[in-house]
Parts: structure tokens; sequence; C-alpha cells
């Protein structure tokens, strides 16, 4: 997209706590991290436990979840998190604690952390989560699976959405550091096996509709017994069950939700859906959706513009790999990787398979690169679930990371007696800048040598410090902080795009970073993609080393555009819609 020039505007808000340039991250004498995160879990307090009650069954929702929501729901300017918990399935069945203990913390139930973050004279920063689950009022039982964020009401406080298996649930924010639960009034509730879900304004009405990936008919009741190449018994896949229709939820601001489902076409074709993200994906100035269907041809939901969608992937070449197999599609994103200024996707799949990058050709259209990008042979050895674009090194290009965790039993492990033999480490691939990445996993840190059960993945800029964090849920394990430890090591900005008549996220906003005339990073304002999780919706880009940026331009999701000129860089701008002299 291009935007008319207009008048200088570069008042931008800062975020508190973050006015004026950010500081690095201390070292000892200067010298360069070995490694790009650090495991920062027990130093901030982080003590969350997920808990899939599994019994021996082998029931299937106990490899699925979780998710994780870096939000800030107290809007004191860092960010928060939510993290989804499981539950027992079968009461009649006892739940093996020496697999889990539940560590005192009563029964298991979603957990909401307060990040109280302190800034020292000296740029040093001390992240520290306090658990205010209990004073949110927030009671979240069920078995969890993932969570969305967006405000629902334009109040300028984010509201929660959790998926569950069985009913979901709707948190209003009150505030006031609470919640009520809200999930019978707005008529947003869905009781089958929910996953993923996205909130976005698919009809430019200025206000967060909802999407919601459901996945297969399962009960516990009539749990079907599989078993694997050696005849032991082990987990289902989803083609043991029928795949149920995602729901597409309109909201009619005034507190409700009408449920557009059948309207709107999205119940016509249907997979196990597991990922969900939404993005113009050709360029005509909708929001689109991709779903990411376990064993069944994805879905590309291409926006009619009447509050109709029309599932394209398949003549779009997004349905299926190069070869014309349909993947387990778990984790996706789409994000500019190649900075033609189009969105591309990427999903995460099973070992054996290879994780797939669809380029986008434009119009619509996507050609499967996977293996010119370098990010086949790589990627077959492990099971992939929370995923994001996301540039690690403020170097101007996207990179990824890939959270693993098989759901098959694997051998070598339970030779090893091991009572959950599904570990596999997480990846990080570096972008080139030419078209291709390198995995770089050996330099990502102690946390990526773990062989744990990774399912969602949360990033943002925890710290505020001007680089990409990530919070990674394990499955019947800990949650795990990774504190960036390179990014800011070159130059960035960052923004938060507000709305002209709310002060909330404008999800949907696309955003072009001008550098110079040859040079321009094109990135959107989003709290989608990834696994059952949700992300900051600050736009941060790296700048690698320029120590400028000529302008800013927004394309609101109304379709108006906006440009700043001139911007400061290494610091968070509050750029609100309507604020620049000259409105297209």
């Amino acid at each position: 997209m291009r935007y008319i020039t207009s008048a200088i505007c570069l008042i931008g808000l800062c975020l508190a706590p973050l006015c004026g340039s950010a500081q690095k991250k201390p070292t000892a004498s200067n010298a360069r991290p070995t490694s790009i995160f650090l495991d920062s879990t027990e130093e901030s307090g982080l003590d969350f436990q997920h808990y899939n009650g599994m019994t021996g069954q082998y029931y299937l929702p106990e490899i699925t979840g979780s998710g994780a929501a870096l939000l800030d729901f107290d809007n004191d300017g860092d960010l928060d998190l939510y993290l989804v918990q499981g539950a027992t399935l079968d009461p009649k069945s006892k739940p093996d604690s020496t697999l889990f203990p539940l560590r005192g913390k009563g029964p298991p139930r979603d957990r909401l952390y307060r990040n109280d973050l302190t800034v020292e004279k000296n740029g040093s920063r001390k992240i520290r989560f306090t658990d205010v689950t209990d004073k949110s009022s927030i009671v979240a039982t069920g078995y969890g699976m993932g969570v969305a964020c967006g405000d629902i009401n334009n109040d300028g406080w984010v509201d929660l959405y959790v998926c569950n298996f069985g009913s979901n649930q709707m948190f209003l924010n009150n505030r006031d550091g609470t919640f009520t639960d809200v999930t019978k009034k707005t008529g947003a509730d869905d009781p089958r096996w929910s996953t993923s879900a996205a909130f976005f304004d698919y009809d430019k009405d200025g206000w967060l509709d909802l999407f919601v990936a459901n996945y297969v008919d399962f009960s516990v009741a009539s749990n079907p017994v599989c078993y694997a190449n050696t005849s032991a018994r082990d987990y289902c896949g989803p083609k043991a069950f029928n795949p149920v229709p995602d729901r597409l939820f309109h909201n009619r601001g005034d507190g409700t939700f009408e449920d557009v489902s059948v309207s709107s076409g999205i119940v016509r074709e249907f997979g196990s859906g597991l990922g969900v993200v939404t993005a113009d994906l050709n360029g005509d100035g909708w929001t689109d959706i991709y779903v990411a269907n376990d064993g069944n041809p994805n879905q590309l939901w291409i926006n009619q513009k009447n509050g109709a969608f029309k599932n394209e992937a398949l003549l779009a070449g997004a349905a299926v790999n190069r070869d014309g197999q349909a993947e387990a599609g778990m984790g996706v994103d789409a994000g500019d990787f190649n900075g033609d200024g189009r969105d591309d996707i990427f999903l995460t799949h099973l070992m054996e398979e290879t994780n797939t990058l669809y380029v986008n050709l434009g119009d619509g259209m996507f050609d499967d690169r996977t293996i010119e990008a370098g990010l086949g042979l790589q990627t077959r050895r492990y099971t992939g679930f929370g995923t994001l674009w996301f540039d690690y090194d403020n170097d101007g290009w996207l990179d990824l990371l890939s959270a693993n965790g098989a759901v098959r039993t694997l051998l070598d492990l339970a030779r090893r007696k091991d009572p959950y033999p599904l570990g596999q480490p997480n990846q990080l691939f570096h972008n080139t800048g030419k078209g291709n990445f390198v995995e770089v996993t050996d330099e990502a840190g102690r946390a990526f040598q773990l062989l744990e059960v990774s399912r969602g993945a949360a990033f943002g800029d925890i710290d505020n410090d001007g680089d990409t964090d990530v919070v990674i849920a394990n499955n019947n394990g800990q949650a795990r902080l990774l504190l960036n430890q390179i990014g800011n090591r070159n130059r960035w900005i960052g923004l938060r795009l507000t709305g002209a008549k709310t002060d909330r996220d404008m999800l949907g906003a696309q955003v072009e970073i001008v550098l110079n005339e040859k040079n321009i990073l094109h990135r959107r304002c989003r709290t989608d993609g990834s696994y059952c999780s949700s992300h900051d919706p600050r736009v941060l880009a790296g700048l690698g080393s320029l120590d400028r940026v000529e302008a800013v331009w927004v394309r609101w999701p109304s379709g108006k555009t906006e440009e700043w000129k001139n911007p400061p860089i290494e610091r968070y701008l509050n750029l609100k819609e309507g604020a620049s002299p000259q409105v297209r």
C-alpha cells in the first residue's frame, strides 16, 4: 500500500513507563551474551505448572492444551500474563499425582499474573510476576485450551475470551483489576471443543468481532482405543473423530454478539481447527481469516465485504502442501518475511512432515516455498505448535520460533522410563534477508535444549526494553519466561495504535515504516496467530543500525490513512487515529 504524504504530526505519547530512549540490557563488562534468550522463569516469580489430568486412558485433549496471553489488563504500560490450565477429564479416574503434583495451589484453574516491572536509574529492569487470580475474580476451571484478547466494548480496557474443551468463557474487564464472566450475556459461548480464537473487525464497523476455531467431536464416554506402530496403546489422531465447524460471532456494539456462522458461510466447510490468524491476505483492504486444520486442508476465508466469506484456499495454493497433501496444521501466523509488502503464511506441523511456508504472490495467491527457504529437513524431526513471525534481533527481518512437543510416544524417551515421553526441544530460525532461514537453536539459550512438551507461545516486549520476549506454555509442565538478551543492541521503534473515539488497540491496522526510499517495513497491529495464544498488540519493528525513520504510515481498519514524519525511535509512541492533520 502507498499513502499520500500528509503534514507532520509527531507528538506521539510515550507508553508508561517508557518515555525517552530505552536502555540496553546491562551485561558483565558489556560483553555479548552467550545466548539469545535467558530463561528468567524462576527469577520473575512465574510459578505456573500446567496440569493435563492424564489418567492413562489416552484422552486426546490431554496432549492438546494449552496457550498463554500477554496483555496489559491494568493499563499500567507493561504486559501481564494469562495462562490457560487443564483439568481432570474423567472424575471417575484418579490422576497420577506422581506425574504432576499441584504444589499446594488447590484445584487447577487458569491463572492471571500481574507484571510488577521496575526500571532502575541505570536502565536495568526487573520483572516480577504476581499471581492476582483470586483478586481478579476470574474463575476458569474448565478444561482449558486457548485464550484471545481484545477490547469488546471499546472502553480502552482489554477483555478475555477463553477456549475450552466444553463451554468457553468471556471475561469483561471491570477497569479495577477485576473481571466479570459475561459469557451468557454476550452470547459468545460454544459448548464444543474450541482451541484458538481471534478478535478482529471484519466489517469495519469499529467493533471487534470474534472467530473461534473448533477441533473434533470427542467425548470421554466414547474414547476410542488407538495404537502406535509398536502395537502399544497411544493417543489417537484427529482422523479418529469427526471434525466440527468453526464459529464466527458479530459484535453488535451493545455488549452482545450474534452468531453469524451460517450467514457468513463459515459453516459450509470445516476441518479440525487448531490455529487461526487474521490478515488482509489478498490486499483488498479487508481482513481475511486463515485456519490451520489438523489433517484436513487449511482454509483461507476471503472477506467478501458484505458480511460473507468464501474459502479460496485450494485455488489460492494455501490449502495443502506442494505435494498436494493435507498436513497436521497446528500453529499458524502471517507476516511479511521478505519485505515485499504482502503477508506470507507459516504453519507448524507433525514430525515426519515439515513445517510449511506459503509465500504470498499477490492477489491472494500463494506458493509453497518451504524447501527453498531452508525450513524443510530442519523441521521434519519435530512436532511444532506455537509460532510467530517476529524480529528477535531487530535487524528488520522477521524470524521464526517453533514451540515443539510430540503427540505420539517417542520410543527413545519411553525406553528411558520418561513418564510423559513426548518432550522435544524448541527451535529458532534466523531470517537471512535473502529469502531463506538458518537454524540458530544452538545459540538461542539453555531453554531450547530442554525436552519439554511445548504448545502455546505468546510474544511481546515484557520488560519494555525494545525487543521481543517469549512465554512458552508447556503441556503438563512449567511455563517458561524467555527474555531477549540481544534484540535491543540494534535500533527499534515501537508503536501503539489506538482509535479516534476509543483508546483500544486498533487490531487490523496496517503499518508502513519508511526507512528510506528503498526500504519499507510492513507490520500490523494484532494479537492473534501462534497456537491457542495472544500477543502484545504493539508494533515493534527493528531498524538495524539506522538512526532514524523517515515516516510511519498507518492504514486504520476504517480505511483512513495517516502519516507521521520523522518519528523518534527507541521508544514507544502512541499513534491515535485522527491525530494527524491530514487524513485520506
